[in-house]
């Protein structure tokens, strides 16, 4: 049966670029030990984390979720949460996702992804976005996922993605 974690700590974000973990790290492990250790905070969030107000809060074997907040830096001209923001939650919570399922030796990076905005997200509203494994090959992966209000839990987004798997 797969392990499930849930954050138990304060995230660790990157400040600078020595504080990232280096290939030869990245390569040593599995991309589920890789994400479980973001998760109890060995290794740090990314800088873009901290900017876009993410933070993983659960990893297991093809599926992670994270909380998110958008603030006013991620308003765009009318005031509204821009929905770059949006893709980026996505993006973010997807790939973990997937990294969850890469072996040992391997990376992967995204090829595409799409966004679907459901409606409007009030800026200051904590969100649950949460990723579920598709399909892992050798060569690519593919997740689907959701961006829930946590008070309410109204959808406000939903996008997949596929990536590929390198060497």
């Amino acid at each position: 049966m797969p392990v499930s974690l849930t954050a138990m700590t304060e995230p660790f974000f990157a400040e600078s670029p020595a504080q990232l973990p280096d290939r030869e790290t990245l390569l040593s492990i599995s991309g589920l030990e890789f994400m479980q250790r973001i998760l109890r905070a060995e290794l740090p969030h990314p800088p873009l984390a901290r900017l876009m107000g993410i933070r993983v809060t659960s990893v297991s074997e093809g599926r992670v979720t994270l909380k998110a907040v958008a603030g006013f830096d991620h308003a765009n001209t009318f005031g509204a949460v821009h929905g770059g923001w949006y893709g980026c939650v996505l993006d973010t919570v997807l790939g973990c996702t997937v990294m969850t399922a890469v072996p040992q030796g391997r990376w992967y990076t995204t090829l595409e992804y799409k966004v679907n905005i459901a409606r409007a997200l009030p800026m200051g509203t904590e969100v649950e976005a949460e990723a579920t494994l598709d399909h892992a090959g050798r060569s690519t992966a593919i997740a689907h996922g959701s961006l829930r209000g946590v008070a309410d839990g109204r959808l406000y987004a939903s996008g997949s993605t596929t990536c590929i798997i390198l060497a």
